[in-house]
């Protein structure tokens, strides 16, 4: 790029994604190879499947991906397998109980990978509201959940969210 301040568009032309023997995603991006490339979600994360820019393992910037759709199937495939490894967010599909005891808040949920507990200090700090009922969670250990639509969520589990947000 010219100035670091640029933002590079990348085309299906200008680049390739693959994963080498070891797992690791790889890519060709205007003809250089990559060993390896991390990807990120540019802001706001509620468009999941544009904006994501391409690094290299120093940081530094390749490009931006603006639809993953646009690039070829494997590269598509690749980069969307990349981006649920790094943003792994269980889906809480119910909420059987929200506490505070001796200042902190005790979560016990259902997600679509089993029941979870989480821990948090104070409710602020620890709830993101990204838009569209959407809802994450985050405990004092930083692990994290997902609430996709909290209004679809069944009555109970409703009902005990009204109580805390």
């Amino acid at each position: 790029m010219e100035n670091r301040y640029d933002i590079r568009r990348l085309t299906h032309a200008e680049i390739s994604l693959s994963r080498n023997k070891g797992g690791i995603l790889q890519g060709v991006v205007d003809g250089q190879i990559c060993e390896e490339v991390v990807v990120y979600r540019a802001f706001p994360f509620k468009h999941d499947s544009s904006y994501i820019s391409i690094r290299n393992v120093k940081g530094e910037e390749l490009g931006i991906v603006y639809m993953i759709s646009d690039l070829d199937k494997e590269s598509a495939d690749e980069l969307e397998k990349e981006l649920q490894l790094r943003y792994f967010l269980p889906k809480v599909t119910r909420v059987d109980s929200v506490k505070n005891k001796s200042g902190l808040w005790l979560w016990d949920l259902q997600t679509h990978l089993g029941r979870t507990k989480m821990v948090m200090r104070n409710l602020h700090e620890h709830i993101q509201y990204p838009g569209g009922g959407r809802i994450i969670l985050t405990d004092l250990n930083g692990k994290r959940c997902e609430i996709p639509d909290w209004q679809a969520l069944d009555s109970q589990s409703r009902k005990k969210l009204e109580e805390v947000i």
